[in-house]
């Protein structure tokens, strides 16, 4: 589904609901008004909800957001300000629980006109907001590699390439906006809240102030419940992103390889390193004539190409590697049979190094011996043991993680283990210190360890560690780390 169709369904939902309103309820005040109330209200309830589905999807755009904040002012005139986006990373699930719950009231409250001046306020408020981040967005694509937000005299020619954020995240999952398409609704949508301020009086209101209040926490408290069950005790209960139940990965990844080297390059933008002047030009010209465009004189900006009929998503930057830098990646888009992969996308430990003290044998030449085939060979002998300090690096797990690792997860493994499955642990952004301390803490033998993209763990499963079942490519089921069945149960279900 694109934005033109989705924005359409919310207009015959808004009209239904304004009908109800005026012609049942009998409660508008301005058709025009209860129509823009039931619009906007729609609208917040939907995009609201998709990122309720997947809380920690809103939580890691965020700290997106606040990385790509933290660059920009740390290399600005208000760099005081740099240090306070770490601070907000690390509380971003919470910010982004209350956003969702924000966001889905206020829609609600929008449909049944509840405190109109707040509501009115509240909502331009918010879409001034969203409009900042989203206009952010779309207007780093203006600021070249090297370049700081603020130094407007320095921006160039719009390249996507530029974008350290190329989502803002509006529909979670379900709908991958660009973003200027993103930052063009937001402006759109100030219209209705400078709208509201100005005609708040003629806002409907459906119920008494009593029964609006109930609502209000009625929803509130069934939203932090539903958002809380997304993430917290289980899985979403509905999957948008690419790696859901049932996908066939190892077709999606082949298609889309196949797409992307079928794509074309067709010109290409060029830039005069000393006029500034940029040109663009086919690229049957360039190839022809490329020797008039040394690389001393001009600067490719970007390759302009063709769409791919297929577009790309995180299956096609899949990759799976062991402790040694060997590709696993193979036995789930090429090898048949049934695996089961283990995700963390992050270990949580706090790293120490500690010194110790060890005994150390000094060896001394002492003869040469005769080999049988007369060669000569050295024969040294313990000379004394002298006392050595090394240092040892040492990992104090987190006690939740560790707590679901021995007592959830382990006994689990334990037993497709005795099952002969064959299991691969992948971890994000981790090293092969940290995987063989994991190996060796929570007596992991028999299972394979292995290292992956962080994000790309993300979005595979939302658990920490989370459980995916395989078999010839495609994805069987998954399971949250506080929802993982039984070995026997697992078995009985698809063996």
């Amino acid at each position: 589904m694109n934005l033109t169709t989705l924005l359409i369904r919310i207009g015959i939902a808004a009209l239904i609901v304004s009908a109800i309103i005026i012609f049942g309820a009998k409660k508008h005040k301005s058709i025009l008004t209860t129509f823009l109330q039931s619009f906007c209200g729609v609208l917040f309830l939907f995009s609201g909800w998709v990122k309720a589905v997947d809380p920690l999807g809103t939580a890691y755009k965020m700290v997106d957001y606040f990385t790509e904040f933290q660059t920009t002012f740390a290399e600005s005139g208000l760099s005081f300000l740099a240090p306070l986006f770490p601070f907000l990373s690390n509380y971003s699930v919470a910010f982004s629980v209350i956003m969702i719950i924000f966001e889905i009231v206020l829609g609600i409250m929008l449909i049944t006109g509840s405190k109109p001046k707040f509501t009115a306020w509240a909502f331009f408020l918010l879409v001034a907001f969203f409009t900042v981040l989203t206009g952010f967005t779309y207007l780093t694509g203006y600021v070249p590699n090297g370049v700081n937000f603020f130094s407007v005299s320095e921006w160039g020619p719009y390249l996507a390439s530029n974008m350290k954020v190329t989502d803002c995240g509006c529909f979670g999952d379900f709908i991958k906006l660009e973003p200027k398409t993103s930052f063009l609704k937001d402006v759109f949508l100030l219209i209705p809240a400078i709208y509201f301020i100005v005609r708040n009086k003629t806002m409907h209101d459906l119920f008494s102030k009593t029964a609006n209040f109930w609502i209000e926490i009625v929803a509130i408290v069934g939203l932090l419940f539903y958002c809380l069950s997304n993430f917290v005790w289980d899985l979403p209960h509905t999957d948008f992103r690419s790696f859901n139940v049932g996908k066939d990965v190892r077709a999606t990844h082949a298609a889309e390889q196949e797409a992307m080297a079928n794509v074309k390059i067709t010109d290409w933008l060029m830039k005069n390193r000393y006029d500034g002047k940029e040109i663009t030009i086919s690229n049957s010209e360039y190839m022809t004539n490329y020797k008039n465009y040394p690389k001393t004189d001009w600067e490719v900006l970007e390759q302009i190409k063709t769409e791919p009929a297929i577009k790309s998503t995180k299956i096609s930057e899949f990759e799976i590697t062991d402790k040694e830098g060997s590709d696993l990646t193979y036995k789930f888009l090429e090898e048949d049979g049934a695996r089961f992969l283990i995700v963390s996308p992050k270990i949580k430990s706090e790293v120490s190094v500690v010194k110790k003290m060890v005994k150390d044998s000094i060896y001394r030449a002492d003869t040469l011996q005769t080999l049988d085939n007369g060669e000569l060979m050295i024969v040294n002998t313990l000379d004394t043991i002298v006392d050595k300090e090394v240092s040892i690096t040492k990992f104090k797990w987190e006690k939740k993680y560790a707590s679901a690792m021995r007592e959830k997860l382990k006994p689990v493994l334990n037993d497709l283990l005795d099952k002969d499955a064959e299991v691969i642990y992948a971890v994000g952004g981790a090293g092969v210190t940290e995987l063989e301390a994991l190996e060796e803490d929570f007596n992991l033998k028999g299972v394979q360890m292995a290292m992956s993209d962080d994000i790309l763990l993300k979005t595979i499963i939302r658990s920490n560690p989370g459980v995916v079942l395989w078999k010839d490519g495609v994805i069987i089921d998954k399971w949250h780390i506080n929802k993982l069945p039984s070995a026997e149960a697992i078995y009985n279900k698809h063996f």
